[in-house]
């Protein structure tokens, strides 16, 4: 398809949009509705027409109208803030209205309504740039992972313009690529032309194109080349004065642009002295200031000292980058600062009154936390791995494949082993060929190159990364095998000699994989993947057509590398982009299809910011595949639990009128984030953790006969000691009743359940769920009269065989299939039933809680793998219900709940001996408490760095 053509597409969609939007009955629209539309479209203008592949815009119709995006959820503070926008306030915005046409051309209009009714809520916790006096206003946005935050902040930046803000700086990453990436998508979104050092020749694009008035045209700084940062150069012929029009700065996160960029505000903007500290200030240019991966270098690592009142050390020295963006902050008597992430739990680490003399405020997002919501159309983690249930995963879509081939047993050896450094050399068991799974990837990008270009999505971008190591020297090795790999199968292909065993083995891929998996798709989500399936003949044509379009990439952090999509427009960039750290964070990779991915940080935050898969994949999710490993499949598993809870905890927060304060203060707490970076979380040799309002259960497991014996005694010497129990217990529940095989204590005082934990021994690689640190938190908080009274259940009913614990106390065994061949544990996916962790609640506790699940659950379809409302409350909100009680129930902070499983060694899966001993694990529920309470998890550097950091 020519440049011509695709843009022809794009005004066919967005007319018929637009004639559908009057439809009566939206409802009613069907494919023979939105024909009938097509051809009046085109009978308006005959040119359209030429080339046009009716079926794909209805099927991007049809999309559009099916789709739904939930709301958005806030916690916020109104201290010293001024309510004023109005609908009064925003006639004649024209910076947004021409934005939103021009994305009417390409998104759905449930899509642009909801931006729109987004970035107000963001704008109106902002401060009026209108408003006399000094101000400071400084918030948070957190979107997922890849979900469009590029779109929501340059939505933000036009109305931001259109109120009266004049300086507008965007910080766009550490690196060139995403700076310009950057750069090119507000060209696009804001200015409406194209940046470059000599602006005498202005090119319209974008916006510009719907409403290209010179009177309205932002002024730009910085521009899209790749030396195009601010520059002492620009600094020394810049000058700005009032005046009608906004300036645009974007800039990287480094230290001498930064400073840079502060002295200049300082020599040449400032107009005043402030009376009290004589610092020089602007006070006649309202700024904005946008910080894209505002947890990524903004956040000051270092340890500041705050004396017994909380007052902190104004003496302190911040780090570099966090240093001058809160100097560049507090040189403005009037600024609104902005931080977007996906990951925003360094973000909330920050203490809420670091303040230094030079600096100002610490950068604690004290006016506002969002949570973004994303289009039904998002592939989130959520809907990547679908998340815990007893039986393995469930809800995700199958396009994960694990690999294992890439290094030797020992992890030491072969073409890439975890434990690498820069001078290796990646060889597989024969020379230098790639391992066989890398060679299935690449088929796999192949197969999906040539899939979208019959579905009519040749214009469009592909890609595929690849993601083994940091280091750019055996970057450049991959690079090289990888490039003669694919130039091989491109000769073979298009000369048609000796061709035969490479087109058998794309045509076993495509029939073996590619068909069983997008009629998997279909069945879960008919409006992701495309119901037309091509014969063999039309697939290895295609696969010729396209192969001389596929180029080999390193991305290594230059402007050209996010140029390259631009340059390709209209006629699809199809590139295999090798990388490592340039990939890992911001840098958006167009029509992601096919990863590789390798490397192995444990750490939370970068785990989640390196999953380039996540995002929108139109008519194409069932072409995509994440090749990783079975270590890396478990980490990403618990971490999109981790951030499905602590988003439930959010809403619930939110519902409550909470503020980021609070939010704050439950966050650092959290032991999930024992996996997020050590400093970011401002402890030098420990953590303070509390387990109030967390759910606990041993997924990691011993393998070993003398420890799973000794945590079987714990187990009959607690259950041996508890009293008569009540059997199989029942609840009501609205109509229904659950039933449990097993057995129930309840009003167990805390003794048992501290003895119970000494005894047993956790896994060290169950991170969570540390026995001796439980004990002895739940020993500090029976002293505050929390956790005093517990509730305990044994839980049988499974297939496995039966298991006598003591005299009169035997329950079938249950079966917990093995997440992956560990030789080291037992590791499971999930411990619980949604259901068990409720045993102790009544109906109307049961019920509010339910309620409060179903209300987060309706905010945000991205989160809904299966698009069904739940019909058992989540954890979070049994726990909150629990501690904190309702209007109709009362609060029992001192009731906590021990859950024991046994599970049968025989049906694991695990690769047990036949003499494998029962084992025994448990979890923990712990109700809401405002105690604060927390005790201290203490590790070394040395043991952080070789648990948690990279190790390539």
């Amino acid at each position: 398809m020519t440049i011509t053509a695709d843009a022809h597409r794009q005004k066919v969609v967005k007319f018929v949009q637009e004639l559908l939007l009057d439809h009566e009955d939206r409802s009613d629209i069907t494919p023979s509705l939105i024909a009938e539309k097509i051809t009046l479209v085109i009978s308006m203008n005959p040119k359209w027409g030429e080339g046009l592949n009716r079926d794909a815009v209805t099927d991007e119709l049809i999309r559009r109208f099916s789709m739904w995006t939930g709301q958005d959820t806030a916690l916020t503070s109104d201290i010293d803030h001024e309510a004023w926008l109005t609908s009064a306030r925003k006639q004649d915005w024209r910076y947004w209205q021409r934005y939103r046409e021009w994305l009417e051309r390409k998104l759905s209009f449930k899509v642009v309504e909801a931006l729109d009714r987004s970035t107000d809520t963001i704008l109106e916790q902002l401060e009026d740039p209108k408003r006399d006096g000094s101000w400071d206003r400084r918030g948070l946005i957190v979107g997922h992972v890849q979900s469009g935050k590029t779109g929501n902040y340059t939505g933000l930046i036009c109305k931001a313009a259109d109120a009266g803000y004049k300086i507008i700086i965007v910080l766009a990453g550490m690196h060139n690529n995403l700076r310009s990436q950057t750069q090119m998508r507000l060209d696009e979104g804001f200015l409406g032309y194209e940046t470059k050092p000599a602006q005498d020749d202005i090119r319209i694009i974008g916006v510009g194109e719907i409403d290209g008035d010179p009177a309205i045209r932002p002024n730009y700084v910085t521009n899209r080349t790749d030396k195009g940062d601010f520059s002492t150069a620009i600094a020394r012929k810049l000058g700005i004065t009032p005046e009608q029009r906004p300036w645009l700065f974007v800039v990287k996160k480094n230290k001498t642009v930064l400073e840079r960029l502060y002295r200049w505000i300082r020599n040449h903007v400032a107009d005043t002295h402030d009376p009290e500290t004589s610092r020089r200030i602007v006070t006649r240019l309202p700024l904005l200031l946008i910080d894209d991966e505002a947890d990524h270098a903004s956040v000051d690592t270092g340890e500041q000292w705050f004396d017994a009142e909380g007052n902190p050390d104004d003496e302190h020295q911040p780090t570099a980058i966090n240093s001058r963006i809160r100097k560049i902050l507090h040189s403005f008597s009037k600024a609104s600062y902005v931080g977007y992430t996906a990951t925003p739990f360094a973000n909330i680490f920050i203490h809420e009154k670091g303040a230094t003399r030079e600096e100002g405020p610490d950068l604690f997002p004290s006016a506002f936390i969002i949570n973004l919501a994303a289009s039904s159309n998002y592939i989130g983690p959520s809907k990547v791995f679908g998340h815990s249930g007893p039986d393995g995963r469930e809800g995700g879509v199958p396009l994960v494949r694990t690999v294992d081939d890439y290094s030797n047993g020992d992890g030491r050896g072969g073409w890439m082993p975890q434990k690498h450094n820069v001078t290796h050399t990646p060889l597989h068991d024969v020379g230098t060929a790639l391992p066989p799974s890398l060679v299935e990837a690449i088929d796999a990008f192949l197969l999906s190159c040539a899939l979208r270009d019959i579905r009519g999505q040749g214009s469009d971008h592909s890609s595929m990364l690849i993601h083994v190591t940091r280091f750019n020297a055996v970057q450049q090795h991959v690079h090289s095998q990888v490039d003669e790999h694919v130039r091989h199968i491109r000769q073979r292909l298009q000369r048609r000699v000796d061709h035969e065993d490479i087109v058998q083995r794309l045509r076993s891929l495509w029939e073996e994989d590619f068909i069983p998996t997008t009629q998997a798709i279909l069945a879960i989500a008919p409006d992701q993947a495309s119901p037309q399936q091509p014969i063999w003949e039309d697939v290895l044509q295609a696969l010729t057509d396209n192969i001389g379009d596929v180029q080999v990439r390193m991305i290594n952090g230059t402007a050209k590398d996010a140029l390259d999509y631009s340059d390709h427009k209209g006629v699809g960039l199809k590139v295999i982009a090798i990388g490592g750290d340039k990939l890992a964070r911001g840098l958006t990779l167009e029509g992601l299809c096919i990863s590789y991915f390798l490397r192995a940080s444990r750490m939370y935050d970068t785990l989640m910011q390196m999953g380039r898969w996540f995002g929108y994949r139109p008519d194409y999710l069932d072409l995509c595949r994440l090749y990783t490993t079975h270590e890396l499949c478990e980490w990403f598993e618990h971490i999109t639990d981790a951030a499905e809870e602590l988003r439930d905890e959010f809403d619930l927060m939110a519902a409550s009128n909470g503020t980021p304060r609070d939010y704050g203060l439950k966050v650092q707490s959290h032991s999930v984030l024992m996996v997020t970076s050590r400093l970011k979380m401002r402890s030098a040799k420990s953590l303070m953790l509390s387990f109030s309002g967390q759910l606990l259960e041993t997924v990691s497991l011993y393998r070993d006969n003398p420890t799973l014996q000794q945590n079987l005694n714990a187990a009959k010497q607690l259950l041996s000691s508890l009293g008569k129990p009540e059997p199989n217990p029942t609840r009501q529940r609205f109509g229904s009743q659950q039933n449990w095989t097993g057995f129930l204590w309840s009003d167990i005082d805390t003794t048992h359940i501290v003895e119970f934990l000494s005894s047993y021994r956790t896994h060290p690689e169950a991170h969570k769920v540390n026995s001796a640190l439980l004990a002895e938190f739940i020993q500090s908080m029976a002293i505050k009269n929390e956790l005093t009274h517990w509730t305990v259940a044994l839980i049988g009913g499974g297939t496995g065989e039966n298991l006598e614990i003591v005299n009169g106390i035997s329950v079938s065994m249950l079966k917990r299939k093995a997440n992956g061949p560990f030789e080291d544990r037992y590791a499971i996916g999930r411990l619980l039933s949604p259901r068990d962790e409720a045993i102790d609640l009544d109906e109307a506790a049961w019920g509010e809680a339910l309620k409060l699940t179903r209300e987060a659950w309706r905010n945000d379809p991205a989160r809904a793998s299966d698009g069904k409302e739940p019909e058992v409350p989540n954890g979070p909100a049994i726990r909150k219900v629990r501690g904190f009680g309702s209007n109709d129930t009362p609060a029992h902070p001192e009731r906590g709940v021990l859950l024991i499983y046994a599970l049968d060694p025989e049906q694991a899966e695990a690769g047990f001996p036949e003499e494998t001993h029962p084992i025994i694990a448990f979890g923990i529920s712990f109700p809401g408490s405002n105690s604060g309470l927390k005790v201290e998890y203490k590790i070394n550097n040395v043991g952080w760095e070789l648990e948690y950091e990279p190790t390539n």
